[in-house]
């Protein structure tokens, strides 16, 4: 029989234990050293726990963190908010690029037709027989005529339409005169294998020549890729094509397709219909402009009423210094916006000097000052903000020395 473990003293009991000894529940702890770490102790919230409820409140807590987490399981931080999934893209497929808006074709509401505009525009045609303008030696129906190939005079159409935009008439006939003697025929597949370098060189005196090579060359690309490397026959196909807008597209279909769809309005066609007075209120973008004259202008003359109003308008009804006195127009009362002019003498044979009586240089500058179109279609592009057709008021292109 083994021998009784004697009594230890209260010193005694503050001793360390051994191995086997530490491995027995503890004692329990003194009143005091309850009380003592009592001011430790984790306390849950509750209803009556005030102060708790308050720094809860200051963290900015949910629901979730009113109650303790499940057992077995951590809390984690809230995950960021992912944005939603496009609808019908399939997970680790490219989204494809936001379709173009489609083109307005008419209004939802005709417009008038404006009093005597027979009159008017059958004395314009009488007027254009006398005059040679730049736009009927050097326009786009000029450009490609004697081109034997019918998809490549298409192709070469659609370019000269592209480089036309705020470029003389007789500069985009030299770069595309340059272009056909440096890579050959106008073809998609030369293009796509012509250096930039050398396009830039040929368009360089163009506007906006830099931006334009590239849109040539992805222009080209999308015809090959998408349209068999031909030019399409829709407004809203064409209007797809980088830096192409609702005039060239068609300008296009009439020229390359004999299409007669639409009226391309460019900056000479919006002026001059405006000063007519055929717009009633005027108009302040091209697309409105050819909105209202397709609802009330006979189909038949969709296709002429740009080379007639380009040419008179590069010649007579200019945007700076109209010559009005030359205009029948002006002397049969049917342009509202007609300057009268008074001849002064001068003594002994000097040069008379008009002045104009109704409205100012400056303010016909101000009415040509904001006239522009912006297309993008990618420049959507996003992009980016091209004019088609801004007004002429300082005179020719400027002319950019080719790149070195």
């Amino acid at each position: 029989m083994g021998r009784k473990r004697p009594a230890l003293s209260d010193s005694e009991e503050s001793t360390p234990l051994d191995l086997e000894d530490s491995l027995s529940p503890p004692p329990p702890a003194s009143s005091k050293l309850r009380q003592a770490l009592s001011g430790f102790a984790y306390n849950a919230p509750g209803p009556s726990t005030r102060s708790t409820a308050k720094r809860v409140k200051l963290e900015e807590p949910d629901e979730e963190l009113t109650s303790p987490p499940p057992a077995g399981k951590l809390r984690t931080e809230p995950a960021e908010a992912t944005p939603p999934k496009r609808k019908g893209v399939k997970k680790g497929s490219t989204p494809t690029a936001r379709k173009p808006k489609p083109i307005q074709k008419e209004l939802d509401v005709p417009h008038a037709a404006p009093p005597h505009w027979r009159e008017t525009y059958d004395l314009i045609v009488d007027m254009r027989k006398n005059i040679s303008a730049p736009v009927d030696t050097m326009g786009c129906a000029s450009a490609m005529k004697n081109e034997e190939n019918e998809r490549s005079r298409r192709f070469g159409t659609l370019i000269a339409l592209m480089l036309s935009s705020q470029t003389k008439d007789e500069v985009t006939t030299d770069a595309m005169n340059k272009l056909r003697s440096k890579i050959g025929e106008l073809t998609v597949e030369n293009v796509l294998a012509t250096d930039d370098e050398v396009i830039q060189e040929c368009i360089c005196k163009v506007g906006f020549w830099r931006r334009k090579t590239g849109y040539i060359r992805q222009t080209a690309q999308k015809l090959k890729d998408e349209f068999e490397s031909d030019v399409p026959q829709t407004v809203d196909e064409l209007c797809s094509l980088p830096g192409v807008g609702p005039k060239m597209a068609y300008l296009t279909l009439q020229v390359a397709w004999n299409l007669n769809l639409g009226i391309g309005v460019d900056v000479h066609v919006h002026r001059i219909t405006n000063r007519l007075g055929w717009h009633k209120p005027p108009t302040t973008t091209p697309e409105q402009t050819r909105l209202n004259l397709q609802s009330w202008l006979p189909k038949e003359l969709h296709g002429a009423i740009n080379p007639l109003l380009v040419g008179f308008g590069q010649v007579i009804c200019q945007p700076v210094g109209p010559k009005c006195d030359s205009c029948v127009l002006s002397s049969r009362g049917l342009c509202p916006s007609a300057v009268k002019v008074k001849a002064k003498a001068k003594a002994k044979g000097t040069p008379t000097k008009a002045k104009t009586l109704k409205r100012s240089l400056t303010e016909v500058m101000k009415e040509e000052g904001d006239v522009l179109e912006r297309i993008d279609p990618e420049d959507e592009v996003g992009t980016l903000a091209f004019v088609e057709d801004p007004p002429d008021l300082v005179g020719p292109a400027i002319k950019l020395e080719p790149p070195t």
